[in-house]
């Protein structure tokens, strides 16, 4: 379905531009749980007596960990039972486990409530890319997604800044007090505008073999596994670079309370990255788009490696390449996922959460080996971005069989909107 009909909610119709805001706020409560708490840190560490500062980014691995523990759970639930009940569960778990962070004692008290925030959260990853791919498909998802993209970038972009004014002026303890309240907001917003966008006839029984049947579906299929784990290998950069960020900008290069400032430019700039591919993917497509970033990510962050293995990178090199970089990535990142959802719409859920599991637990997991390699120079971080993004235009080669840059069309002459095994 290429185009989207407004549905009936409570008697209100809800607007594309809405839908599109809606989704973009689900998704952006992940960067909200993450980037707002960034410029804490270093606080959180001191009041909870932590010792060695790369333990610190143990606060971002614990959300990731409990995110890809849930993501197998929401999909088939939300084949089963529809979008709504199970977001409004998740979200409901989010907002009671950030609020009792405010009061975690220990160090890892935090880290297990931000287990469970994990576990709330991993329901708006799953359901609404199954939210979007209820109303569309191949690049007009493509499209869509960038939208959502872009607009959900807003978040990287203010929250670092947030995170860091509360330090000025309160504790950490009130970074999740902000975060609890905007995502009991959001949750107040899908409650009452968000529409059950699951067919009746869609809906599938949970048992072992219909889950089962689920999963070989989607492992079985060459573009939507090697797409996933080429995204998976992608954004293990992305959380390699979120993990080790504090102290990139902070331990490397001094800047201190402006931190937030270069951490918005390059949100920003991904942000606009994202609404250029909206524009551009329905009439260059989702395969030349991502395919050509991919190739410019790898360049780019292979030229960033040899400088840093030849000296300390200047700032301004440091921003420009990583800039250059994050550009490539937003590219990649809504056509990857367009690409590997196009061919089982009809298991959007369960697809969804395979696919979610996969690349937050791989990319959680490497992009944790990435930050932990962090030794006060920017190498360990190009290396990472450099090997991963190698990693992933090998699988895109072998999904799609050594070919680069063509179209698949479908039977009914529609390009990229149906793709075999």
């Amino acid at each position: 379905m290429d185009q989207m009909t407004p549905p009936k909610v409570r008697g209100a119709t809800l607007p594309r531009w809405e839908f599109i805001a809606l989704a973009a706020a689900l998704m952006a409560l992940n960067a909200l749980a993450i980037d707002i708490m960034l410029p804490g840190l270093q606080e959180i560490g001191a009041s909870l007596n932590v010792a060695d500062e790369n333990h610190r980014q143990y606060v971002v691995s614990a959300y990731f960990g409990g995110m890809a523990a849930a993501l197998l759970v929401y999909g088939p639930l939300s084949d089963r039972y529809g979008r709504r009940i199970p977001l409004l569960v998740g979200l409901t778990i989010y907002v009671l486990a950030a609020a009792a962070a405010v009061f975690a004692p220990t160090f890892e008290t935090l880290l297990a409530l931000r287990f469970i925030q994990g576990i709330g959260a991993a329901s708006t990853r799953v359901i609404a890319v199954s939210v979007v791919r209820d109303r569309f498909g191949g690049r007009a998802m493509a499209e869509v997604m960038s939208l959502i993209f872009m607009t959900f970038m807003i978040i990287p972009v203010i929250a670092p800044s947030i995170g860091q004014l509360m330090m000025l002026f309160a504790t950490w303890h009130m970074i999740f007090v902000c975060m609890a309240v905007i995502a009991a907001a959001i949750t107040l917003w899908t409650y009452i505008r968000l529409p059950e966008t699951l067919h009746p006839e869609d809906r599938r029984e949970i048992d072992f073999a219909s889950i089962l049947q689920g999963f070989v579906i989607v492992l079985s299929n060459r573009i939507s596994i090697g797409y996933t784990l080429a995204s998976t290998a992608v954004f293990a950069a992305l959380f390699g670079f979120i993990n080790s960020a504090q102290q990139i900008y902070v331990g490397i290069y001094d800047l201190g309370v402006w931190f937030p400032l270069l951490f918005a430019v390059v949100a920003g700039l991904m942000a606009v990255s994202s609404f250029v591919n909206s524009k551009l993917v329905s009439r260059v497509g989702m395969r030349r788009l991502s395919h050509g970033a991919l190739i410019g990510f790898f360049v780019i962050s292979a030229i960033w490696l040899v400088w840093s293995l030849t000296g300390p990178v200047p700032l301004p090199v440091f921003v420009v390449l990583f800039a250059l970089v994050m550009i490539q990535f937003g590219w990649i990142g809504s056509n990857f996922n367009a690409i590997s959802m196009e061919p089982l719409g009809h298991i959007a859920g369960t697809t969804s959460s395979i696919q979610g599991f996969i690349q937050t637990l791989g990319g959680g997991v490497v992009g944790a080996m990435i930050g932990q390699a962090f030794d006060g120079t920017v190498t360990p971080l190009a290396a990472g971005f450099c090997g991963v993004s190698l990693v992933a235009l090998v699988l895109v080669l072998i999904a799609e069989k050594g070919r680069l840059f063509h179209t698949v069309s479908a039977p009914g002459g529609r390009a990229e909107t149906h793709l075999g095994h």
